[in-house]
């Protein structure tokens, strides 16, 4: 059974740092994308960060480029992402998805080609 779990969220002051992890079992984690999404009450899961499966590639949202950075490690089957200068519009509920096996790097920052979903942590930025 897959299951993908999420940790390291909590409050944090604007400008802070965090790295978020997630540990994926009962799948095929190296063969398959990985990504970061947000959600806020109300609005739609926004796409955060995604990688594509030997981190050959990597795609970021607008909102966090040049702040947030997405790596794997497929000998632990853990995707982590590290967030710098915290704002509060990064508050959030951060979810991990792992992607199709078939997804190809064009498509990984659609949430469309991910299957497999975590609960998701939350990361608030408040003084």
């Amino acid at each position: 059974q897959a299951q993908v779990v999420e940790s390291g969220g909590r409050l944090v002051q604007p400008g802070d740092s965090l790295k978020l992890s997630c540990v994926v079992s009962g799948l095929t984690f190296r063969s398959r994308p990985m990504a970061w999404f947000r959600q806020t009450p109300g609005m739609e899961r926004e796409f955060v960060a995604a990688i594509h499966r030997s981190s050959n590639g990597v795609r970021y949202g607008d909102s966090v480029k040049g702040r947030f950075t997405i790596s794997r490690d497929n000998v632990k089957n853990t995707v982590y992402l590290q967030m710098n200068n915290l704002k509060p519009e990064d508050t959030a509920v951060y979810h991990c998805a792992a992607a199709t096996e078939s997804t190809i790097l064009s498509s990984i920052s659609q949430q469309s080609s991910y299957i497999y979903w975590g609960q998701g942590t939350q990361v608030t930025v408040s003084s």
